[in-house]
This record gives structure tokens, sequence and C-alpha cells, in this order.
């Protein structure tokens, strides 16, 4: 029976851009609660800071003319 002594070292270093898109994703979240702080207001603030770079692509696309 042979012996297998083969280490693997698997190295994950996301957690910096996982931060900014963390901090992008909660200041968006607070600009459209702050346009509207009521009760449906916070759950529409919610959907909106999710989506909102899609939004952004969308209008950066279409000012390069690329359509």
């Amino acid at each position: 029976m042979a012996k297998n002594d083969a280490v693997v070292k698997v190295v994950k270093d996301e957690g910096s851009w996982g931060w900014v898109l963390f901090m992008a994703w909660v200041g968006a979240f607070v600009y459209f609660f702050s346009l509207d702080p009521t009760f449906w207001g916070f759950f529409l603030a919610l959907l909106k800071s999710i989506v909102w770079p899609a939004f952004v692509v969308y209008e950066a696309l279409g000012a390069l003319g690329v359509q």
C-alpha cells in the first residue's frame, strides 16, 4: 500500500472585493431609503439597492454607443 503525502494548499483572496461591494450596496440602500423614509420605502430601497448595478451598466453602455 503506497502512502500519499501530497499536500494541497488552497488560497482564496476575495475578501477585499467582497468588502468593497458590500459597502457599495449599503451606500446604495442608504441613498434610496433617504429618498423615501417610510415603511414601504424600506422595501423599495432594498430592491433598488440590489439591482442598481444593472442600471449603471446599461446607462454606461448606452453612453458608449453599444446597443
